[in-house]
């Protein structure tokens, strides 16, 4: 029989007004439910970041086969729904007030995806946001500020989604050098700010891209031949951007004033197979800088091995390794379009930039804005 749990009004944060602002040491929860994966931060602020204190990730597959039926199979949705939950006994340990549960490119494609979201409430008790793409690509922005340079004039910020692909095209030039980390934790207003009496980044174009690892594989999984279907996805992911506008102006943006930041489960497990982990360890991995050379060494790798050969690899994983090949299609279409020598990896992304901007707007992290 399904463990029903009494459904409770979801605490959102909001604006401090009259100069009260929340307990510093109060929890907040951050919850992603995506197309591949359900996942979950509960942390405190502590300075101008924070620290976690429970964790959650499971693969539960909710958009397996939605590329072929437009809808949630039954099978994701109780994979789905076991994986919440958990998250929601670890709020109710936690006490947790604070909170923000959203959902991404399943639940916004699927024809069912509201009637599964009516059934997350029914049997949880949370009630889960489908947020805009807008929202989704704003968010990868936030959580990647810290590892932004002083020096990087123009930023190219790129989520791989198991549904779909964020690109965010933002220009610092007119941002002071010191300012411009902390000058992106400031869209936490939104990519529009330019009524903001501080220095603002210029968001130049974004998009949000329908293909992922779960639906650039489904899309091709019936072609046999890995190096055709390899060459078909990175075809398919080219085409697909090609209305994104920095696309024609690449040129101007070359040297140490653009940075590229990669955001992902794709972006960390190459950079694990490029230090040779067998143990993954987000203190080497986040933060870290590869060159294209490298990156295109540790993808030929992978084709190599063949489907049984990541399988095995213990930096890919099981759980990864059916998804790997499309996510490295989609990255290396990208490091071949624009002109730069390196990425930064990054060890962050929905549920960091969820944290952030809630603690941001509630004005509990030291230096925000």
């Amino acid at each position: 029989m399904t463990k029903r749990f009494p459904a409770r009004r979801r605490a959102l944060p909001r604006p401090v007004a009259g100069g009260a602002r929340p307990d510093p040491a109060e929890f907040y929860a951050a919850l992603d439910l995506g197309t591949n994966s359900c996942r979950m931060l509960i942390a405190q602020p502590r300075g101008s970041q924070f620290h976690v204190v429970d964790s959650f990730a499971r693969s539960v597959r909710l958009g397996a086969g939605l590329e072929r039926t437009g809808r949630l199979a039954r099978s994701s949705i109780d994979r789905a729904l076991a994986a919440l939950r958990v998250c929601r006994a670890k709020l109710d340990r936690h006490n947790v007030r604070r909170m923000r549960l959203v959902a991404t490119e399943a639940c916004r494609r699927a024809t069912n995806g509201p009637a599964f979201l009516r059934q997350v409430e029914r049997e949880t008790g949370l009630t889960l946001e489908v947020i805009p793409p807008e929202e989704e690509a704003r968010l990868a922005v936030i959580s990647t500020a810290p590892l932004v340079s002083t020096r990087t004039a123009q930023l190219l910020v790129v989520d791989i989604g198991g549904g779909s692909t964020e690109l965010v095209w933002i220009d610092l030039s007119k941002v002071p050098p010191v300012e411009r980390p902390r000058a992106l934790m400031r869209l936490h207003r939104g990519f529009h700010t330019e009524d903001t009496p501080f220095p603002a980044p210029k968001v130049v174009d974004w998009i949000s891209i329908p293909l992922g690892v779960a639906t650039l594989r489904d899309q091709f999984r019936d072609v046999a031949d890995e190096a055709a279907r390899f060459a078909l996805m990175s075809c398919a992911f080219e085409e697909a951007m090609e209305t994104f506008a920095p696309y024609a102006t690449l040129p101007q943006a070359e040297g140490e004033e653009f940075q590229i930041i990669g955001t992902s489960g794709t972006v960390t497990t190459v950079a694990a197979s490029h230090l040779g982990l067998r143990r993954y360890d987000r203190n080497k991995v986040d933060g870290l800088t590869m060159t294209t050379e490298q990156i295109d060494r540790v993808i030929h790798r992978y084709l190599r091995m063949g489907p049984e050969g990541r399988r095995n690899d213990p930096c890919i994983g099981r759980d990864r390794a059916v998804l790997i090949l499309s996510g490295a299609a989609i990255l290396q279409t990208l490091l071949r379009i624009w002109p730069t020598r390196h990425l930064t990896v990054a060890d962050r992304g929905l549920r960091e930039g969820l944290l952030m901007a809630q603690m941001s707007a509630d004005g509990v992290l030291e230096d925000s804005c």
